[in-house]
C-alpha cells in the first residue's frame, strides 16, 4: 500500500529529471508543464551476497552473469515549471529475470565450488523514484542548464532458488539446494546538473543531458544520461542511453546494483 501511495504520489507530483530541459521561461507566471514516457532495455550488473539461512552458508550470485531476460520495464516522467525554479520527478521500475543450467555463478561461502555446477532461477524486481526541484541557472535560445537537488529512493528485491549437481562431495548439505531472497530500500540526497543544447535549422534537434551524484543510505550513488532528440509541434522525440550505479554500505546484502541501457521517450509538452 505505501509502495502504490508512494507511486501515486510522484505520478501526481512535479517534474521530470530526464526529459530535456525546456527552451526559454514563456513567462514569469506561467506555468510550464511536460511529462515523457519511455521505452527502457537496461541491462542489470551487480553483486549480491544472500544471508545464512537453516545452517547453510552465505551465497554471492553476479547479476550481470544471471539475468539476461526483461520481463517488464517502465520509465516516466513529470516536470512543472514556474519562471526560473522548478520541480521533477521520475520513475523507473524493472522486472527481470532468468533460469541457468550447468552455470559456475553460484559463490558458496565465499567459494566457487570445484567440479560442481548449478541451476539457478533468479528474479529481481525493483524501483527507483527521484524527486527534486530546479533551478534555470543559464536560460539561451540554443541552450539551458537547470541545477538540482532533491532524493532518490531504491526499493529492490532480489529471489535466488538453486540446486547444485556434479562433484557436490565437497558442498554442505544445506547449501547443496536451497531457496533465498534479498531485498532493500535505500534513500539517498542528490545534486546534479540537467539541460540541453538546440542545433540545426529552427534548433529543431538538441542533445539532452543529465547528471547527478548522491549518498545517504547508500556509500555512493550516480546516475547519467545523454542522446539527441527532435521538436515537433506537440513535443519532443528522444533517444538516449542511462546509466545508474549504487554503491552500498557495508553488512548490505545487495553490495553494489547497476542500470545500464537504451532509452526512447515521447515527450509532451503543455
Amino acid at each position: 500500500m505505501k509502495r502504490a501511495i508512494a507511486l501515486t504520489a510522484a505520478a501526481l507530483c512535479a517534474s521530470i529529471a530526464l526529459a530535456p530541459a525546456g527552451a526559454a521561461a514563456q513567462g514569469a507566471d506561467a506555468w510550464q508543464f511536460q511529462a515523457s514516457l519511455y521505452a527502457y532495455l537496461p541491462s542489470i550488473g551487480g553483486q549480491t551476497t544472500f544471508p545464512q539461512s537453516g545452517g547453510g552458508s552465505s551465497v554471492s550470485v553476479d547479476a550481470s552473469t544471471i539475468l539476461d531476460n526483461l520481463k517488464m520495464a517502465f520509465m516516466g516522467s513529470l516536470e512543472g515549471r514556474k519562471g526560473l525554479w522548478g520541480a521533477f520527478t521520475d520513475i523507473v521500475y524493472v522486472d527481470l529475470g532468468n533460469s541457468k543450467s550447468d552455470s559456475r555463478s553460484l559463490a558458496i561461502g565465499g567459494v566457487v565450488p570445484a567440479d560442481a555446477t548449478a541451476s539457478a532461477d533468479y528474479d529481481l524486481k525493483g524501483w527507483v523514484w527521484t524527486l527534486g526541484g530546479t533551478y534555470r541557472a543559464v536560460s539561451k535560445p540554443d541552450y539551458a542548464m537547470d541545477v538540482l537537488a532533491g532524493a532518490r529512493v531504491l526499493d529492490i528485491r532480489q529471489k535466488l532458488d538453486w540446486s547444485f549437481s556434479g562433484n557436490v562431495g565437497s558442498i554442505a548439505l544445506p547449501d547443496r539446494s536451497g531457496s533465498r531472497e534479498a531485498s532493500l530500500q535505500n534513500w539517498d540526497a542528490i545534486v546534479g546538473v540537467k539541460g540541453r543544447y538546440a542545433f540545426g535549422e529552427g534548433r529543431k534537434w538538441f542533445v539532452p543531458y543529465y547528471v547527478d551524484i548522491g549518498t545517504g543510505e547508500s556509500q555512493f550513488t550516480w546516475q547519467a544520461m545523454g542522446g539527441i532528440g527532435y521538436s515537433f509541434g506537440w513535443g519532443d522525440v528522444v533517444g538516449a542511453w542511462r546509466y545508474l550505479d549504487y554503491q552500498m554500505k557495508s553488512g548490505k546484502a545487495i553490495e553494489s546494483l547497476n542500470f545500464n541501457g537504451p532509452a526512447i521517450a515521447a515527450v509532451f509538452r503543455w
